[in-house]
C-alpha cells in the first residue's frame, strides 16, 4: 500500500519561506510522478507544481511561478516544495500526490490523473 505523508506547513508572515516535504512509503518512489496541489477553503483543489521521476522536468502553475522550486530525492524516497516570497493567497492544505510515472492520462496538472494523495499539510501566510 502506498502512503504518502506531507509535513513542513505552518503559519508565515507574508514574503516568508517554508519547505514542505512529501514522503512516500509503499512502492518503488523513483517509479512516480509527483504533484503538489493545494486547496483553500471553498476553492477547488488547485495544480501548484510537478516533477518527473528523474527529477528533469518540472511544471509550475503561473502563480507561482518563480516563488516555488520542486525538487525530489530519490534515495529518501522524498519530494519537495520550496515556497518564498509567500503571500496571503498562498494559504491553503497542500497536498502531495503520485502516479505510476509511465502514464498521465489527463495530463500532470489534472488532480484526476494522480492515484494516490497524502492529507495534506496547512499554509497560513498572515498579511
Amino acid at each position: 500500500q502506498v502512503q504518502l505523508v506531507e509535513s513542513g506547513g505552518g503559519l508565515v508572515q507574508t514574503g516568508g519561506s517554508l519547505r514542505l516535504s512529501c514522503v512516500v512509503s509503499g512502492r518503488s518512489f523513483s517509479g512516480y510522478f509527483m504533484g503538489w496541489f493545494r486547496q483553500a477553503p471553498g476553492k477547488e483543489r488547485e495544480f501548484v507544481s510537478a516533477i518527473s521521476t528523474s527529477g528533469d522536468v518540472t511544471d509550475y502553475a503561473d502563480s507561482v511561478k518563480g516563488r516555488v522550486t520542486i525538487s525530489r530525492d530519490n534515495a529518501k524516497n522524498t519530494v519537495y516544495l520550496q515556497m518564498n516570497m509567500l503571500k496571503p493567497e498562498d494559504t491553503a492544505v497542500y497536498m502531495c500526490a503520485a502516479v505510476d510515472g509511465t502514464y498521465l492520462a489527463w495530463g500532470p496538472r489534472d488532480p484526476r490523473t494522480y492515484d494516490y494523495w497524502g492529507q495534506g499539510t496547512q499554509v497560513t501566510v498572515s498579511s
